[in-house]
């Protein structure tokens, strides 16, 4: 019997940190993902496998990363991470955080105490997002809000409906007797760990190159390689359609790409900045995102997903692009031969297609500064308001000045093939009075513009009718009307 080729290449060993001491695995093949590691070759079963697509949070760990002197925590979705991405990083499950001898984290006691498990299938990832929401926060002094808690848990659904006592149990964490990370004794392993430029060796089966330099000659070596970037499509492909890749190169580990520069006219996002920070990044620029950014995916999709990755991608129902569209963003593809940079919409070419040379790698995007004259928005519309796939995205950026629109960039998804930008649109705006009857037109233009599908998310028709009343949404925002949408709503504290 002929083994499939992902596993007849000889793979690298992996060394991540758990309990303090250094775990060593070798032998495992460059598509298995953390959840199969754990479960399987670990005997980790405390970790749950659900849906095996990053959307129910019962998989969820979390891992650290050396960040100068610091640790920095990430919980993620581990059934569709692989394996060789925590090379180098320490590793938590839920069996790890409870004391040696016996007492339980906070994050587990104040489950208990809260009654936060019903059937219990999901409470390991709710635990472990938790724990990360203790080390992020609590342990630096800082307080969970129920707001707060509601958005880091937003990643992790409950099948029993008991999110009331989670929420209960994510601020019952500071009441408790504190527990901390020995940070410095995990620094040090971690130093010891730390990994060097994989080589350019030709039957190499996970390679993570560490610079700018060298991922770019690794993918002019190996242009056949499967390029990952947080992994949170390309391992749907794993679990889902049961894809094996006989070579990955990973982007994550580039230094360079892993940077956010901060411009006078523009900020450059590294692709391999995670999408939280990314969006953190771009809200510091535009408050107004808040309520978009989380909203993208739960946070474990956006702690291990990166904004490159998402972009390049090119899924139409991507988030991420229908804003930078509008934000007017060009990206950058390098490669050994040179660089060149286009605005964001004219990379694609059709669905999931893009004009990469196989030698390309997309390494920046750039955003431009807002202006003073800016009024943005962007709405995404979903079946579920928390942790799920738009239906419809709209991102409206328009500079009105003296009643006039005096430049209009619109972006969409959710409404071709590709993310878009309404060219028509932007013209039937762009000189006109910003009155309603100019909004009226704009919408009928809109709603015109593009001949979507129907499929699990939403009919042709809806996605039309959507459209244009998204661009009302925006209009009646601009006349200073708020309470029209959920994001308006305000959770209130307990008692």
């Amino acid at each position: 019997m002929t083994l499939p080729s992902a596993v007849q290449n000889p793979v690298e060993t992996i060394q991540f940190v758990r309990r303090g001491e250094v775990v060593t695995l070798g032998n495992v093949p460059p598509d298995r993902t953390l959840l199969e590691v754990l479960r399987e070759d670990l005997a980790c079963t405390g970790t749950k496998e659900g849906c095996g697509e990053g959307d129910c949070g019962a998989c969820t760990v979390v891992l650290g990363e050396a960040e100068g002197d610091a640790i920095r925590y990430r919980a993620i979705n581990s059934c569709i991470r692989l394996a060789h991405s925590i090379d180098g990083m320490a590793l938590w499950t839920v069996e790890d955080i409870a004391s040696a001898d016996g007492p339980l984290h906070p994050a587990q006691e104040a489950m208990v105490q809260c009654h936060g498990s019903q059937c219990g299938f999901c409470t390991p990832g709710f635990v472990m997002s938790l724990f990360g929401m203790y080390q992020n926060h609590v342990s630096k002094g800082e307080p969970i809000t129920r707001a707060l808690a509601q958005e880091e848990l937003s990643g992790n659904l409950c099948r029993c409906t008991g999110y009331r006592p989670i929420l209960d149990a994510a601020q019952k964490m500071g009441e408790l007797p504190p527990v901390a990370v020995d940070e410095p004794a995990l620094l040090q392993k971690l130093q010891q760990l730390a990994p060097t430029a994989s080589g350019l060796e030709a039957d190499f089966s996970y390679q993570s190159p560490r610079t700018l330099a060298g991922l770019l000659k690794a993918r002019a070596a190996h242009p056949g390689a499967q390029l990952v970037a947080g992994c949170t499509d390309v391992g749907l492909w794993v679990t889902k359609l049961h894809q094996q890749f006989e070579q990955v190169l990973d982007v994550t580990r580039v230094k360079e790409l892993r940077r956010i520069e901060n411009y006078p006219q523009h900020l450059a996002i590294g692709a391999a900045v995670p999408l939280a920070d990314a969006y953190a990044a771009l809200e510091a620029d535009r408050p107004q995102l808040h309520n978009f950014a989380a909203r993208f995916a739960g946070l474990p999709v956006r702690n291990a997903g990166t904004l490159g990755g998402n972009v390049a991608n090119g899924s139409p129902i991507g988030d991420s692009m229908p804003l930078l569209i509008a934000l007017g963003a060009n990206v950058v593809l390098m490669s050994v031969r040179g660089h060149r940079e286009m605005p964001l919409e004219q990379l694609y070419t059709g669905y999931r297609k893009n004009v990469m040379a196989a030698d390309e790698v997309l390494a920046w995007i750039k955003v431009p500064k807002p202006t003073a004259l800016e009024n943005f928005r962007v709405y995404k519309i979903s079946k579920r308001y928390d942790d799920d796939i738009s239906a419809v995205c709209l991102a409206v950026n328009l500079q009105i000045e003296n009643g006039v629109v005096q430049t209009a960039s619109v972006g969409a998804g959710g409404v071709a093939a590709t993310p878009v930008r309404a060219l028509k649109t932007e013209a039937a705006l762009k000189g006109q009075p910003w009155t309603l009857a100019t909004v009226q037109q704009a919408i009928a233009t809109l709603r015109a513009e593009f001949s979507p599908i129907s499929d699990m998310r939403a009919s042709a028709a809806y996605r039309v009718e959507v459209l244009g009343n998204l661009l009302q949404r925006y209009w009646l925002e601009s006349q200073g009307m708020r309470q029209i949408n959920l994001a308006s709503f305000t959770l209130e504290e307990t008692a």
